[in-house]
């Protein structure tokens, strides 16, 4: 996990090797609330394969010739799993739905539903995992192992990194869109997205990448294969821009950052906050993930900062997952810590040379971030481990917005996808 350095148990980690297939990687949604069966909205519960959310939402208004913004979700789903989540299609009957299991590349449509409200991001109470871990060296013993590690993860908490699926595993590059938009370098930013090719990428990916860089722009574009559609899109909207003003400017590179869907668009900011935050929540957690520690920012549940507390009581609070300490999501208004703490989230800025005011991003100002302050950990619950004839299989859930490979992570000592 990109900039996670600190591990919280002691327990030597299992070998082996996960998504090894995309089944042995699951993933099912918590929701809120489930649709009632009556209003004008359609929801959608599907399984996919292979595939992100993002792109499926994608298909389906394509499909129906609608604009985006009539479908909904809860939440981004990892790609290289099997993963159950609901959609939702606004103002249509469910009559009126096109046979998607017949037009969608790997997805099943296994319920359809009509509600009264539509779906939006973030309308979830957490996600129920379960992880095969196959090549173990002793899966009995790693199985074991592996519950022993859970319970102390059910006692004192994981630590809240981002995962690499914020960033891209074989191309982390996201963040790096973010820090130059942060920095007001627009075409850096675009530069960034669409060229600078990465070595774990394929080689014709990674031609088509270099094409870009000097300036080949239509035998780029000819050379992306299908899956770099949003590659594609910035690029067809550069040499429509190039065409019509018969040079790049600034505005041009602006012009094609904006034709990327708003949800993606947003990650760019986002990622870039994330890469910074798991550098302090490395650092924060060296001093104690499960006590208060002078100059803490805490928050209860409900995300609301706790202002006045006793040092005693509020330890009570934390491990009994009543109250969190927290880290930075640097933005123009997320207030730093006090002490020890706040001096070691200011040395994270020092260290990238940026300042909260740079997060206005003023040249993209609806790309910016007042930023928050967000967990340094999280909860886990359910959890399960057992020896299969297949490998080690684990059990978990987690809340929204949190990682599950955070939790594999710390069973396997390791870097992990």
């Amino acid at each position: 996990m990109l900039n996670a350095e600190t591990y919280v148990t002691e327990d030597k980690g299992l070998s082996g090797k996960i998504r090894t297939k995309y089944e042995d990687f699951y993933v099912e949604e918590i929701p809120e609330n489930l649709p009632s069966g009556t209003g004008p909205n359609t929801w959608i519960f599907i399984e996919k394969i292979g595939r992100n959310t993002l792109d499926v939402v994608l298909d389906i208004a394509k499909e129906m010739h609608i604009n985006r913004k009539r479908t909904g979700f809860a939440g981004m789903k990892d790609k290289a799993a099997v993963t159950r989540q609901w959609l939702c299609v606004s103002n249509i009957e469910p009559e009126e739905l096109p046979d998607l299991e017949e037009k969608l590349y790997n997805v099943k449509v296994l319920k359809i539903m009509k509600n009264e409200k539509k779906l939006r991001i973030g309308q979830l109470v957490g996600n129920k995992f379960r992880i095969l871990i196959r090549d173990s060296e002793d899966p009995k013993q790693d199985a074991e192992t592996a519950g022993r590690i859970l319970d102390q993860l059910v006692q004192n908490g994981v630590p809240n990194y981002y995962g690499w699926q914020r960033f891209g595993k074989n191309r982390p590059n996201t963040h790096k869109v973010g820090e130059a938009l942060v920095h007001n370098d627009i075409k850096g930013a675009v530069d960034s997205y669409i060229g600078n090719p990465y070595e774990k990428e394929k080689d014709h990916i990674k031609e088509a990448r270099a094409l870009y860089d000097i300036g080949e722009f239509e035998e780029a574009y000819q050379s992306m294969p299908s899956g770099m559609r949003y590659e594609k899109m910035m690029l067809r909207e550069l040499m429509k821009q190039q065409r019509k003003r018969g040079k790049l400017d600034e505005e041009a590179y602006k012009i094609s950052l904006e034709s990327l869907p708003k949800p993606l668009k947003r990650m760019f900011v986002h990622a870039y906050q994330s890469y910074l935050f798991n550098k302090a929540v490395s650092e924060r957690t060296k001093m104690g993930i499960d006590r208060y520690v002078e100059g803490d920012i805490v928050i209860d549940n409900e995300e609301h900062l706790i202002h006045e507390f006793e040092e005693e009581d509020i330890n009570e609070k934390i491990r009994n997952f009543q109250a969190h300490q927290t880290a930075p999501l640097y933005g123009t208004k997320v207030p730093l810590a006090g002490a020890e703490v706040g001096k070691m989230e200011q040395k994270v800025l020092d260290e990238e040379g940026i300042k909260l005011e740079d997060f206005e991003c003023p040249k993209t100002p609806r790309l910016g971030s007042h930023g928050l302050r967000r967990a340094i950990r999280f909860k886990i619950w359910d959890v399960k481990a057992e020896c299969t004839d297949e490998g080690v299989m684990v059990e978990f859930s987690i809340p929204k917005g949190c990682y599950a490979t955070a939790v594999i992570r710390e069973i396997m000592k390791e870097d992990v996808y």
